[in-house]
This record gives C-alpha cells, sequence and structure tokens, in this order.
C-alpha cells in the first residue's frame, strides 16, 4: 500500500453550516467550544487516522507513550481550529484575528528582482490564508496554487459562497503537461507560483529523502521545476498561535544546486523539519505518510 494521499477530505455540508453559523452569531471561540466534541469523534472514530498521527508524535516526535495518545487529541483539535479560522477569515472576519511576519524581506527580495519566485509550502499550520496575511504586506502580488483539484464538493462550492472572492489564481495540473507554460508565463510577469511539496498521487513522479529521520515519498514535480528556473525558491508556512494569532514564516531554500532537484528537496525536508520541531501538533497529514503499512 502507497503512502500517497487519495484527494478526499472528511467532514460534512451540515456540520459546516453549524460552525459557520456559530462563528457569525456567537464568535470563533464559540465554534471552538463545538469542537470540543468533533475533535473527540474523530479521535475516537476514525482509527487509521489515529494509528498515523500516533507513529508521527511517538515515532518521529520521540513522544511518550501516554503523551502521544493526548497528543493526537490536540492536533485534530488544532487543525479543526485552523479549518474555523479559515472559513471565518475567508468570510470577512480577518481583522479579529492577529498576523505576525518572518521572513518577509525573502518575498519582498524574489518581486523586486522581478523573475517571479516559487513558494513550497506543506500541510503543517494553515497556508490556506496566506492571502489574507499577505495583504497586509505593500506588496504587489499575484500567488497561483499549482492543484490537482481531486475532488469538487458541495461543500467546497458552500465555502466559496460564503467567502469574499479570492485572488489566487489556480493552475491546474493536467497530463498534457501544458500547465507548465502556464507557470512560465506567471512567472514572467513576476508573479508568485505556490505548490504543495508534501503529497503525490498514484501514478504520479515522485522523490525520496528522510524526513524527522524515516525515508518519505514526495513529489518529484515541485522539486523538478524549482531546481531548473532561475527563480527564488522560498519555503512558506503560516502557523497557528495561541488565541486568534498567526504566524507566517518565510525562508529561502539553502545550499541547493541547479537542476538537482534532489538538493532542493532535502533542503525542504530540512525546513519542514524545524517547523515541525517548533509546532510539533500542527503535522495534518492523517494518513501513512512513511509507507509503514507496507513493512508491518
Amino acid at each position: 500500500m502507497m503512502s500517497q494521499w487519495d484527494g478526499k477530505s472528511k467532514g460534512t455540508l451540515l456540520g459546516y453550516k453549524i460552525f459557520v453559523f456559530l462563528i457569525k452569531k456567537m464568535g470563533i471561540r464559540s465554534a471552538y467550544g463545538l469542537l470540543i466534541f468533533v475533535a473527540g469523534y474523530y479521535f475516537l472514530f476514525y482509527p487509521s487516522n489515529f494509528r498515523s498521527i500516533y507513529y508521527y508524535l511517538r515515532h518521529r516526535q520521540g513522544n511518550s507513550v501516554w503523551r502521544s495518545f493526548v497528543k493526537v487529541y490536540q492536533t485534530y483539535f488544532r487543525f479543526g481550529q485552523t479549518i474555523i479560522d479559515k472559513v471565518a477569515i475567508s468570510a470577512g472576519l480577518r481583522n479579529r484575528f492577529t498576523y505576525e511576519f518572518d521572513g518577509i524581506e525573502h518575498l519582498q527580495e524574489a518581486l523586486a528582482a522581478e523573475k517571479g519566485g516559487i513558494l513550497i509550502s506543506a500541510h503543517v499550520g494553515n497556508f490556506e490564508i496566506a492571502e489574507k496575511f499577505f495583504a497586509d504586506i505593500d506588496l504587489n502580488f499575484q500567488i497561483n496554487l499549482v492543484t490537482v483539484d481531486q475532488e469538487r464538493t458541495i461543500i467546497k462550492e458552500y465555502i466559496e459562497q460564503i467567502s469574499e472572492k479570492s485572488s489566487v489564481k489556480f493552475i491546474y495540473i493536467k497530463e498534457d503537461m501544458s500547465h507548465v507554460f502556464e507557470i512560465n508565463d506567471a512567472l514572467s510577469n513576476n508573479e508568485l507560483i505556490c505548490f504543495t511539496g508534501d503529497r503525490y498521487f498514484e501514478g504520479s513522479k515522485t522523490l525520496e529523502a528522510p524526513l524527522l529521520d524515516e525515508l518519505a515519498v514526495f513529489p518529484a514535480g515541485p522539486f523538478h521545476i524549482a531546481s531548473r528556473l532561475a527563480v527564488p525558491v522560498i519555503f512558506v508556512y503560516v502557523m497557528k498561535e495561541p488565541g486568534l494569532h498567526y504566524h507566517l514564516y518565510a525562508r529561502r531554500a539553502e545550499d541547493v544546486k541547479r537542476r538537482h532537484p534532489q538538493s532542493y528537496l532535502l533542503a525542504y525536508t530540512r525546513s519542514v523539519e524545524k517547523i515541525l520541531k517548533k509546532y510539533p501538533e500542527q503535522w495534518f497529514n492523517f494518513f501513512d505518510f512513511w509507507k509503514r503499512k507496507e513493512n508491518t
């Protein structure tokens, strides 16, 4: 069995509507209150997800058995908070949150060079609110999100209905590779191209590298593209802090070699490890990331 993500998200339309009602009528923290029980439900009734997160916390983060057990619940709860926050911010409640910038000069320098730039993030924290984050920066930028768009659901359509219009453009990966031309066009317009570097799909090309001292599989595409284009490559994460506060980290890829995608992947995994050491409960890959099922 492979460790790739299947492209499916959990949750119901009714559940989202209840949370949106609470957010709008009673405030964001009231939605956090309901989340205590929702997180408990997922903690109890999704054993496969539980085992994957438990393995990460116990064996990759080195927590004790009991501490890992408790932190699985905390991870579910933190993940739920990021979903609530994304909905709240998208629905116009951005001013309820505070934001902190760390390394934003790397983005400014990239755009000043007028070559565009490549951003690579991961399923840690809440990168989906990055667009709202950048609104506080005096930058003339355009983000293009490269995605497979595995699912078109009533939940996604509902969220779009209640959200303010996004300025993010989407570049969809196509079998005929025409998305590569779209990426080149965007970079020539000094725009930013964003990938997530930690999930791949069956049939796609992959690379391997250690993450937290265990070999894992990653999508090859972002790192091949980053290694071949003469543009800045920046790793970006938006991490949730206590309360309604977020912290954006932007880091230039270091110790990389042109046309050597493995060096970009290794720089990426080192970067992700640093974030996970600081925010261990914001690892949101709820599947068999290290392919442990193949070995058991």
